[in-house]
């Protein structure tokens, strides 16, 4: 997709003669930029950050699908 930005000369100056350097386009940078810093950015205000509990096991019980929502209820539900 084509879009258009504008960016401060020496900015771009700057970007331009790295991507150069590295053998890449600026078109390339730009992305790899944008996914790192969207994939780094805070939480917003208020956000708590919540950590899932792991346990060390076997794996999965025998013939549990994970697919399967309504079967996995169950199976939880069950007495063991």
């Amino acid at each position: 997709m084509r879009t258009t930005i504008r960016l401060n000369e020496r900015l771009l100056r700057h970007a331009k003669e790295y991507a150069a350097r590295n053998g890449r386009t600026l078109t390339s940078l730009m992305e790899d930029a944008l996914r790192q810093f969207l994939a780094h950015r805070p939480l917003p205000r208020g956000t708590d950050r919540f950590d899932f509990p792991t346990f060390r096991g076997t794996g999965l019980r025998p013939g549990v699908d994970l697919d399967d929502s309504a079967e996995l209820l169950d199976l939880m539900e069950s007495p063991r």
